[in-house]
């Protein structure tokens, strides 16, 4: 087994390594969430954290890891004797990022149970983190199925796998920990809910931690053993400290005074139910027990805001993660509390502020919030300031976007196959079961009556003679569900010179902004290519992060030329490139233009003969019109004719009429 990197010897990252002590003392906090950008030692330190766990007692022989004091009455393994247990290191246990259902929640052998009526369960790694650390990286990248089923377990403490009547349950509390690069997508906000804190974490801009950082580094992959001894000492009073901390945790003291600062502070930044209150109060309870105290102080309410509070406050997909510190001092002094020692709300009292000041000397974190820096970027960029390199002349600062609305479903037609989403239909794993069929590998989903009806006919030549069915492989059968899918949604915007009028072009990105938190909420992955001057540019590559795109939008300037064959070449290039690496999943191009062509040789011509590109392929596509005033050339319509698909206005964006657009598109591509 490799050594891991010791947890003392992480260099700054100080909120990260707090949160992550804070649950191992008070595993009821309810976790944490780890978001930053890639090499920012978010695994490290995570890995690092199960040395430091204290050892637990199991049930000799169990595989759910039961309590011997007090063992779980439904363990598939039980009852249990008592008296025969045996210690061991916490474990830590990784989940992929491609597992799959059965692998998480386990598996019963359904021929077994048909055949014999027996449960035959299979432990999943939910059994197996039991009373451990449960470690998911790149969390955001799960399907939603598999996020689901691991939130439920971790707020109910308990895995449920049922299988065509046939039902396991076991006991799973484990110290989830989830990793998640921004860039590549977020989780939906009734996820986010369900992590106890959420840390942002990021590289120092400091260049005596930054090498710091490397030289620690070096000397670990040089001798691993050589550097873990070294730290040992620290390692050995964290733990030791874990252990004091939790021993005291029952004693400590969560007066009226810090419980009204908890739930003003709650109320002051509308957060969404009750859990932000009650992951505060325990978050406080374990500051005070990490710092060897037994009554919850005004500081400790503060930094339980820090950490549970910014993942909840946000309103939708692209307002930054943050909290105003400054709102939250005066909430905090407004309604201080009235206990005597949690009145105190400086901290200087307090005899160890977290974890920086703890073992290892590891340095104070920066004194800037890490919101600041993405709060600030956005109205830089919505109010442009100085224009950016121009493709033609006449270019114009961007425009700020009006205000997103909810628009209705653009789905691709047909049945695809593609991940997991909630746009188009699909054949999948989950949903509706439309059929059955012969399983291709190993069986996931059992149709019972299909199985059933296929072992039938053969049950006298089997010489069944019981009340037993008997089965065999060949029997089996898998269910085929039908369920949604997402999509590649590509945008194609038009920022030329004819697109420039800033009321309009404001209205044209709160369209596109509404369209992109269509594709947010429907999962799905998004690009965006804008075209204006003399050339088109991929503005963002295909990504599962529509922040991103959305940041994209708003600094976007406008001016010269429409070259609209080039954005719809290059559009199709983007698409040729994606399709070999996400074959699956189909795309849905959004291209907003008034439909004018002026860049380049013969550009109606060429614009004609590119948009017939994606009508050759099949490609699914809507043309947004965007075209104003009282007389209308009607181009853009005469563009979705040749892209075979349809278009729509700005106005009809919002209106019921939408919901025929995919008819209207099938419709088109059938006359053709």
């Amino acid at each position: 087994m490799s050594t891991p990197f010791p947890f003392t010897a992480v260099v700054g990252q100080d909120d990260l390594r707090l949160a992550l002590l804070l649950n191992a003392v008070s595993p009821a906090v309810g976790g944490v969430l780890v978001r930053g950008e890639k090499g920012t030692a978010k695994s490290t330190a995570v890995r690092a954290l199960s040395a430091l766990m204290p050892e637990v007692d199991v049930v000799s022989g169990c595989r759910f890891s039961c309590d011997p004091d007090s063992p779980d009455p439904g363990c598939p393994d039980g009852p249990h004797a008592p008296g025969a247990f045996a210690s061991r290191a916490a474990r830590m246990v990784e989940l992929p990022v491609g597992a799959s259902e059965d692998r998480l929640v386990g598996a019963l052998d359904i021929e077994r149970a048909l055949a014999e009526g027996v449960k035959a369960f299979e432990p999943g790694l939910l059994a197996d983190a039991h009373r451990g650390i449960l470690y998911v990286d790149e969390v955001n990248l799960l399907h939603d199925h598999l996020v689901d089923l691991l939130l439920d377990a971790a707020a109910m403490g308990a895995s449920y796998v049922e299988r065509e009547g046939v039902s396991v349950r076991h006991a799973a509390r484990f110290l989830l920990v989830g990793t998640m690069n921004p860039e590549e997508g977020e989780l939906r906000p009734q996820l986010l809910d369900r992590f106890g804190l959420t840390v942002e974490v990021a590289a120092s801009r400091e260049p005596d931690q930054r090498v710091e950082v490397v030289r620690r580094r070096l000397a670990y992959d040089d001798d691993p053993a050589g550097f873990a001894a070294r730290w040992a000492d620290e390692e050995a009073a964290v733990r030791a400290r874990i252990v004091a901390a939790r021993e005291l945790l029952p004693s400590v003291r969560l007066g009226d005074g810090a419980l009204r600062q908890i739930a003003a502070t709650c109320a002051a930044f509308e957060v969404d139910g009750m859990r932000a209150d009650i992951v505060m109060a325990r978050t406080a309870t374990a500051l005070a027990a990490w710092a060897g105290r037994t009554d919850v102080l005004a500081e400790d309410v503060r930094q339980a805001a820090l950490l549970a509070l910014p993942h909840r406050r946000r309103r939708n997909p692209f307002d930054a993660p943050g909290l105003d510190e400054d709102k939250l001092d005066e909430t905090l002094e407004e309604f201080g509390g009235q206990d005597g020692p949690g009145d105190d709300g400086d901290g200087d009292d307090d005899p160890d502020p977290g974890p920086g000041g703890g073992p290892g000397g590891q340095p104070e974190p920066d004194d800037a919030p890490q919101g600041d820096g993405d709060a600030a970027a956005r109205p830089e960029a919505g109010e442009g300031g100085e224009p950016q390199p121009s493709g033609g002349a006449g270019e114009q600062s961007p425009a700020r976007s009006a205000e997103p609305f909810r628009t209705k479903v653009l789905s691709v037609p047909g049945l695809g196959q593609g991940a997991a989403g909630r746009r188009s239909r699909a054949r999948t794993e989950h949903g509706r079961t439309t059929g059955a069929r012969r399983p291709r590998g190993a069986l996931t989903k059992l149709h019972l009556a299909a199985t059933v009806q296929a072992a039938a006919p053969h049950q006298r030549a089997r010489g069944r003679s019981g009340p037993g069915l008997v089965v065999r492989r060949d029997d089996l059968r898998q269910a085929s569900r039908e369920g949604r899918e997402g999509n590649l949604v590509l945008f194609v915007v038009d920022a030329s010179g004819s697109m420039a009028a800033r009321q309009r072009m404001s209205a044209v990105k709160g369209a596109v902004l509404s369209l992109l938190l269509d594709a947010y909420q429907r999962r799905d992955k998004v690009g965006l290519v804008t075209f204006r001057g003399a050339a088109a540019d991929v503005a963002l590559p295909p990504t599962s992060s529509v922040d991103a795109a959305a940041v994209r939008l708003e600094s976007l300037p406008t001016g010269g030329r429409t070259p609209l064959a080039a954005g719809l070449l290059r559009a199709h290039e983007v698409l040729r490139v994606e399709r070999l690496r996400d074959p699956a999943r189909r795309p849905l191009v959004v291209v907003v233009t008034d439909g004018r062509a002026t860049g380049g040789p013969e550009p109606v011509a060429l614009a004609t003969r590119a948009a017939r590109l994606f009508a050759a392929e099949g490609t699914a596509s809507v043309v947004v019109d965007c075209e104003s005033g009282p007389v209308r050339l009607g181009l853009a319509g005469q563009l979705a004719g040749e892209l075979g698909g349809t278009a729509v206005t700005l106005d009809e964006l919002r209106a019921d009429s939408i919901a025929g657009l995919v008819k209207d598109v099938q419709g088109s591509r059938r006359a053709a």
